[in-house]
């Protein structure tokens, strides 16, 4: 139901105009069935073929039930693929509008389970639903056929079907509460993933590390998710075994049993025979998508609770058709920002945080592993929102309504930055030519070309990949300038040119320069130096 109420949701007169053609193709499938039972009993010693109308009419039924059943699932895969395309572009607009402090908490691997394997589910199990739907159609226009023939032979075996169906749906029941454990343990495991990529050199160099790695983590993850997969697809390979049995008990009493309680004609039997037989196809079918179904209702029940989280906590996100260019001041006053350590219950605390940010003004940051010095430059950037107290823009206070607006002020490299591989966002008239220039700046013309704001390659050093998001920065010529422990990565004589000659050179053109660096050969440069410690700044 949770994916039917999906395909309702994204257009209902598309469900309603492939549930008519549907229905209309059972029906046809049933009246196909009925026309055959029919031509059997015609047939006699005297006259051992069909008549020639009911052939005529049999071959328009296969023609009817034909076109009616691809325009319905032509209609349906249509509305499957649109309704999966706009919850992709769904999903990742919740996360694009959500503080970037809840994304933080949320993690990284929840999310992107999310995004692949959550979608990938829901797509598989969707891709199901037009032979879910035509398969229902033949099932009910045949129970309809079958009422004709005897409504009381049709009670009998709708009774004998729930009797079944009820045994089978608590199979069912069981492979979909497996499946919703199963979910949750593929978080942990994508966790686990992320270890094995992020944290590959510190399991290559330590060798006891690594096994406890795969033996406590990764293998017990791995195989608690297998095993609750293993049960869920036993329940429903038992829950078809049992479907299947009963439909070789259902003949067994339609043929051996129903002549033994009542006089029964022998065109009441064929038709039941053949039309049960018939529906062993669509049955089987239905059975077969099941897990596919499941774990699609699985998936959407995962992603409607994220959705409730991402939606709760969503910022105001509007697209800005100018960026600012100048500003006079920016104050932060008083404010804090709270956050829980990773694994600890002490929750820091950034602040109270007092400052005043000028044009044309270079501040280094300061302070030891921990002291907040990128928790203070998230603060800065709009990327955090303070707790308490407040951020001005010249005289202006930043709230939900002109946040977004104030974070286009800057121009960022963290020290946890992503590269894309094109300019993405920036629309400048001679933007190769100017790219061009900053990459024979940056010493990278021999690494990387750049042709239509696309570079050649991204595969580089972590302190030349640096450098080309530099380069992007310089491209989006903001007023503010924000770079974390850019120069850790640089070779000594590229650190010389950071400090000496890139850092004055944006400052004589009126940028303010926000520095996080241990370099303290440098703090010199700085028109102020700002010192962290605890959260709080010691000297300003």
């Amino acid at each position: 139901m949770n994916l039917i109420e999906f395909l309702l949701k994204a257009s209902w007169l598309s469900v309603l105009a492939a549930a008519i053609t549907g229905s209309i193709s059972g029906i046809g499938s049933a009246a196909s069935i009925a026309l055959i039972n029919h031509s059997i009993g015609r047939i006699t010693p005297e006259h051992p073929q069909a008549p020639p109308e009911l052939l005529w009419g049999f071959l328009g039924l296969v023609v009817v039930t034909l076109i009616t059943n691809l325009v319905s699932q032509f209609l349906l895969a249509q509305l499957a693929q649109d309704a999966i395309y706009k919850l992709r572009l769904r999903i990742s607009g919740w996360i694009l509008a959500s503080p970037l402090r809840h994304l933080e908490e949320l993690g990284s691997s929840r999310l992107l389970a999310t995004l692949t394997e959550d979608i990938q589910s829901i797509s598989s199990g969707v891709f199901s639903i037009p032979t879910l739907c035509v398969n229902a159609a033949i099932v009910v226009a045949s129970l309809v056929y079958l009422g004709w023939l005897s409504i009381g032979v049709l009670v009998g075996t709708l009774v004998f079907m729930a009797l079944s169906i009820s045994v089978v749906q608590l199979l069912i029941n069981q492979a979909i509460r497996m499946f919703t454990v199963a979910r949750e343990e593929n978080d942990a495991l994508m966790q686990h993933f992320q270890a094995i990529t992020n944290g590959i050199k510190e399991l290559k160099l330590h060798s006891q590390r690594r096994e406890d790695f795969i033996d406590e983590d990764l293998q017990t993850t791995a195989a608690t998710l297998r095993e609750y997969r293993i049960g869920s697809q036993r329940a429903i390979a038992l829950s078809a075994g049992i479907g299947e049995l009963s439909y070789f008990v259902l003949l067994g009493l339609l043929v051996y049993g129903l002549p033994q309680i009542q006089t029964v004609s022998a065109e009441l039997i064929s038709g039941y025979v053949l039309t049960i037989s018939y529906l062993m196809r669509p049955i089987g079918n239905t059975l077969a998508i099941l897990p596919a179904l499941s774990q699609a209702g699985v998936a959407i029940r995962k992603i409607d609770t994220l959705g409730l989280s991402l939606a709760s906590r969503a910022e105001t996100v509007a697209r800005t058709t100018t960026n600012p260019r100048q500003f006079d001041r920016i104050d932060i006053k008083n404010a804090t920002h709270n956050y829980q350590l990773a694994g600890e219950e002490n929750t820091f605390t950034l602040g109270p945080i007092d400052l005043a940010l000028h044009p044309g003004e270079l501040v280094f940051i300061v302070g030891g592993n921990g002291s907040g010095k990128s928790t203070l430059a998230k603060l800065i950037t709009g990327l955090y929102v303070p707790d308490s107290g407040e951020i001005r823009l010249d005289g202006n206070v930043i709230d939900d309504r002109n946040r977004e607006l104030y974070r286009q002020l800057f121009s960022t490299v963290f020290s946890d930055f992503y590269l894309f591989d094109r300019f993405v966002g920036l629309r400048l008239a001679d933007e190769d030519a100017q790219a061009n220039m900053y990459l024979e700046k940056l010493q990278l013309t021999h690494k990387v070309a750049i042709a239509d704001g696309k570079l050649s390659t991204t595969a580089l050093s972590q302190g030349q990949r640096k450098r080309l998001a530099l380069l992007t920065a310089y491209l989006e010529d903001r007023p503010i300038y924000l770079f974390d422990e850019w120069a850790a990565d640089q070779d000594p004589f590229f650190r010389e040119i950071f400090y000496q000659q890139l850092l004055p050179e944006l400052k004589q053109r009126g940028k303010s320069i926000l520095v996080i660096s241990h370099d303290d050969r440098y703090f010199h440069l700085a028109d102020r130096v700002l010192k962290l410690d605890y959260g709080k700044i010691i000297n300003n």
